[in-house]
């Protein structure tokens, strides 16, 4: 379980060093395309993408440290790094909003128009294709280690495509159609739309902080990978919680009475080798307890978590 944990840090800090060269050289393009087209759009883009690089540090950072082990002061380790890294991409994506929204605003009072569209096009198609290629890239990664900060880091690179094409088509309507008021209409859509991306990508961090229960298909999935044990009598208190790319499953297991202590030990660590083959990255907590015997109602938490599910016969 360790390698596998130290393969998903690797993964995982090479995305987010991805994203931050993709945005630096976005960056670079961005701002002289804005100084040259004058576009409100352009200048949205470019101003998305400065906030971009930032958040793309920060996820560097964040993902490094919720990759490192657990140590003394962290038993669980330091998966919620990447929480925290996802929240601050999110403010830095509002404040990118209400900044572009608040020009695009200003702008509709200025009857200026753009200037040298195909030069802005080309450079939004470049930053298209440049995109969509570490999109790509962060969609195999996140598929192989469920990274939240990396998540949140691609909802933003998803509103950058829309981004972009929404330049092309302002530059567009701009200069050839002659709808002056296009441009900076985009540029309210495009701070509408980045606001959207900031309040998904809120969501999965604060569940993560909130320590949220997986999704009930998840946590059927785990049941019956533990139920296929033949001793397993059954389960209650079971309890589950996600950190950055970590799983982590808590749950009281009935054997039957008569077993000694060595022969439900046993039953146990087979219990956890079974789920650890179809749950790799899950760390396991199991409490035994004897079939019949009844916890002080006082220790549960949840309620609904007291009712025992109960496999096989029952002694």
């Amino acid at each position: 379980m360790n390698a596998i944990r130290r393969d998903q840090g690797r993964l995982t800090v090479r995305a987010a060093i991805a994203s931050v060269a993709t945005a630096l050289f976005l960056l670079l393009l961005k701002a002289y395309a804005a100084w040259t087209t004058g576009s409100v759009a352009m200048l949205g883009s470019l101003a998305d993408t400065g906030l971009d690089l930032l958040a793309a540090l920060v996820t560097l950072y964040g993902v490094h440290l919720a990759s490192t082990p657990a140590d003394h002061d962290h038993r669980f380790g330091h998966g919620k790094a990447e929480a925290l890294a996802a929240l601050f991409q999110v403010a830095l994506i509002t404040a990118s909003a209400v900044a572009i929204g608040w020009q695009a605003i200003a702008r509709l009072r200025d009857d200026r128009p753009t200037a040298d569209a195909e030069f802005g096009i080309a450079v939004s198609l470049i930053a298209i294709v440049a995109t969509f290629a570490l999109l790509a890239y962060q969609r195999r990664i996140i598929a192989r280690t469920g990274s939240i900060a990396i998540r949140a880091d691609s909802i933003h690179y998803q509103s950058d495509l829309l981004l972009n094409l929404a330049v092309i088509a302002a530059l567009i309507l701009d200069q050839h159609l002659g709808l002056t008021g296009a441009d900076p209409l985009f540029g309210i859509a495009i701070a509408l739309w980045l606001a959207w991306g900031a309040f998904k990508a809120s969501s999965h961090a604060v569940d993560q902080l909130m320590d949220k229960e997986w999704p009930e298909e998840e946590r059927d999935r785990f049941l019956s990978a533990a139920a296929q044990h033949p001793e397993l009598r059954g389960i209650h208190d079971f309890r589950t919680r996600r950190s950055g790319s970590r799983d982590f499953a808590q749950f009281h297991m009935y054997v039957a009475p008569d077993m000694s202590v060595k022969e439900a030990h046993v039953v146990m660590d087979e219990v956890e080798a079974k789920i650890a083959r179809e749950f790799p990255n899950v760390e396991v907590l199991i409490h035994l307890d004897p079939e019949g015997h009844v916890d002080h109602p006082g220790n549960n938490l949840v309620e609904t978590d007291v009712t025992p599910i109960w496999f096989g016969k029952r002694a």
